[in-house]
C-alpha cells in the first residue's frame, strides 16, 4: 500500500498562498471601497461630481410659480369644440381627395382621422381664462415635440399674404404687411402652425439706421420669445418651436396653392429657394434658401379657430408712429397716461395693468413693433391680452429701448405678481439669463440667442426695477403697486412729471 505523497502539504501551501494574494488584492479593496463609498483610486474609474442643480426646475419649484390653482373658466366647449374640429377634418379629406383626382394620382390617399388625445386638440382645450395653458402643462411639451417630428400634409400662405392678394376679406383678422414670409403648415394629425424661415444669423444685430417698421422678422425671437412668457409665468404666447424643414419635400410638393408653387426657384448656388408673392417689396432678393433643401424655421402652434373662438384686434394706446418723421401723443406728452386712464376700458379693471405687463416683455426682448394686440371676446374687456407675433425681438442686444417703457413710466401701475417675479429673475439663485439660457437649450436649433443677448436680459430687468422703485419713491407703494385684479388709484400726475 503506497505512503502518503510528500508534495501534498507543498500544494496546499501554494494554494492558501493564492487564495491570501486574491482576498488582499482584490476581494478586500472592493469590499473597502464599497462599505466607505468611497471611489477608487483610479482616476480614470472616478466618480463624477454631482450635477448643479437645475435652475429653471427650482424658479418653477417656487411658491410664486406654485400658486394653488383656482377652478378656470375655459375658452372651448371640448364636445362642441370636437364636433367641429372633426366635420373641418372630414371636409378637408374630401377635398384632398378631390385635389388628387383632378391631377390624376393612382395612390389612394388615407382618410385624415382627428384623434381627441392630439395635442394640439388638448391646447385648445386647456385654454382658459388665466392664460394659454396651465402651469406645468404636460400638454405644452407633448405638442412641442409633434411639432418638431410629425410630418406636414399641406402648405399655404398665412393670411396676411392672402389679403394682399384679395383672396380673402381678412381685415378684422390680421394687418397685412407684405415684407415678410411666413407660411401655415399643417401635420399629420390636422395640427396647424405658423412656419416663420431663418431670414438673419443669430450673431447679426439689426443695423442702427433700421426703422423698426422694416426690421427683420427673426425666427429665433419667435423661440425665444415663447420661453421667456412661459418664464415670467405669463403664458400668453403660443408655443413655440425650432425645426428644419426640407423646402422640397415638406412645402412644395404638400402645397395645393399655384402661386405658393410659383415662387420656388433654384439659386445659382444650386440651393431651393422661394419667396412671398405680393404687391410690393417682393423680390428674389428677398428669397429664403435651403442648404439645399434644409431651412431653420420657427413653428408657432395656431390658436382655436375664430368661429369657435372669437378675437379682438384693438390698436395698443402707445402704438408708433409708422412714418420716417412723425410722432405719437405719448413720445411728446409726459401725460399722456392721463388721456388713457379716461377711456374705457382703461379706466377700470385690469387692462392697463395688462398693457403694463405687455410693456415690460416687450421691452425684455427689445421689440418695438407692438402696434395692436388681440384677445378672446369670450372673457370680456378683463381678459389676458395675446403676446403675437415677436419675430422682431431680439434685433439688437447693445441697445435698450426704453421708449418701450412708456406704459409703465407714464402710469407708474404694475401688478403684484408681476413684479414679484421680475424680483425673484434678478436674485442670482435664479438669475434671468441663467434661466432662459437653459430653457432654450431644449430647443432642437439650440443656441437660440447668443450670449450677448441672454446678458441684455439681465441689464433690462435692472431698468425695470428701477423704473419701478422711481415710481414707488415718488407716489408711494400703495398707488404704484396693484393686486391682479384691481388697479391702485391713479397717482397725481400734476405734482410730479415723470421721464418716458
Amino acid at each position: 500500500m503506497p505512503g502518503p505523497r510528500r508534495d501534498r502539504p507543498a500544494v496546499l501551501l501554494l494554494l492558501g498562498a493564492l487564495l491570501a494574494a486574491d482576498l488582499y488584492f482584490h476581494l478586500w479593496p472592493r469590499a473597502r471601497r464599497e462599505l466607505s463609498g468611497s471611489a477608487p483610486d483610479c482616476p480614470c474609474a472616478a466618480r463624477p461630481a454631482p450635477r448643479a442643480a437645475s435652475a429653471l426646475r427650482r424658479l418653477f419649484a417656487h411658491p410664486l410659480y406654485r400658486a394653488a390653482p383656482r377652478p378656470a373658466e375655459p375658452l372651448l366647449p371640448a364636445r362642441a369644440a370636437l364636433r367641429y374640429y372633426r366635420r373641418r377634418a372630414a371636409r378637408w379629406s374630401r377635398r384632398h381627395k378631390l385635389y388628387r383626382e383632378e391631377l390624376n394620382l393612382t395612390s389612394p390617399a388615407a382618410p385624415l382621422l382627428l384623434r381627441p388625445d392630439a395635442s394640439w386638440l388638448q391646447f385648445h382645450l386647456g385654454i382658459s381664462r388665466d392664460g394659454l395653458y396651465p402651469r406645468s402643462s404636460p400638454t405644452v411639451n407633448r405638442l412641442l415635440h409633434d411639432m418638431q417630428v410629425f410630418t406636414t400634409i399641406s402648405a399655404d400662405y398665412s393670411q396676411d399674404e392672402k389679403a394682399l392678394l384679395g383672396a380673402c376679406d381678412c381685415s378684422q383678422i390680421v394687418k397685412p404687411s407684405g415684407v415678410h414670409l411666413k407660411l401655415v403648415l399643417r401635420f399629420q394629425d390636422f395640427g396647424k402652425a405658423m412656419f416663420k424661415p431663418m431670414r438673419q444669423k443669430r450673431e447679426e444685430e439689426t443695423p442702427e439706421d433700421f426703422f423698426y417698421f422694416v426690421d427683420f422678422q427673426r425666427h429665433n425671437a419667435e423661440i425665444a420669445a415663447f420661453h421667456l412668457d412661459r418664464i415670467l409665468d405669463f403664458r400668453r404666447v403660443p408655443p413655440t418651436v425650432g425645426r428644419l424643414i426640407n423646402v422640397t419635400k415638406e412645402i412644395l410638393e404638400v402645397t395645393k396653392n399655384e402661386i405658393l408653387q410659383s415662387v420656388f426657384f433654384i439659386s445659382p448656388a444650386s440651393n431651393v429657394c422661394f419667396f412671398a408673392k405680393c404687391p410690393y417689396m417682393c423680390k428674389t432678393e428677398y428669397a429664403v434658401c435651403g442648404n439645399p433643401h434644409l431651412l431653420e424655421g420657427s413653428l408657432s402652434a395656431f390658436l382655436p379657430s375664430l368661429n369657435l373662438a372669437p378675437r379682438l384686434s384693438i390698436p395698443n394706446p402707445w402704438i408708433r408712429s409708422y412714418s420716417f418723421d412723425g410722432k405719437e401723443e405719448w413720445e411728446v406728452n409726459p401725460l399722456y397716461c392721463n388721456t388713457v386712464r379716461e377711456i374705457y376700458p382703461y379706466s377700470t379693471g385690469n387692462r392697463l395693468l395688462n398693457i403694463v405687463d405687455m410693456a415690460i416683455f416687450d421691452f425684455l426682448i427689445g421689440n418695438m413693433d407692438r402696434h395692436h394686440y388681440e384677445m378672446f371676446t369670450k372673457f370680456g374687456d378683463d381678459g389676458f391680452l395675446l403676446h403675437l407675433d415677436n419675430a422682431r425681438g431680439f434685433g439688437r442686444h447693445s441697445h435698450d429701448e426704453t421708449s418701450i417703457l412708456a406704459p409703465l413710466s407714464q402710469c407708474c401701475i404694475i401688478k403684484r405678481t408681476t413684479l414679484l417675479r421680475l424680483q425673484l429673475l434678478a436674485e442670482p439663485e435664479y438669475q434671468l439669463s441663467n434661466v432662459m439660457r437653459e430653457s432654450l437649450l431644449q430647443d432642437p436649433l439650440a443656441p437660440v440667442l447668443t450670449e450677448p443677448h441672454l446678458l441684455a436680459l439681465d441689464r433690462r430687468l435692472q431698468l425695470i426695477l428701477k423704473a419701478v422703485r422711481k415710481c414707488i419713491d415718488t407716489y408711494g407703494e400703495a398707488k404704484v403697486v396693484a393686486n391682479d385684479t384691481t388697479q391702485p388709484k391713479a397717482p397725481a400726475f400734476d405734482r410730479v412729471k415723470l421721464n418716458t
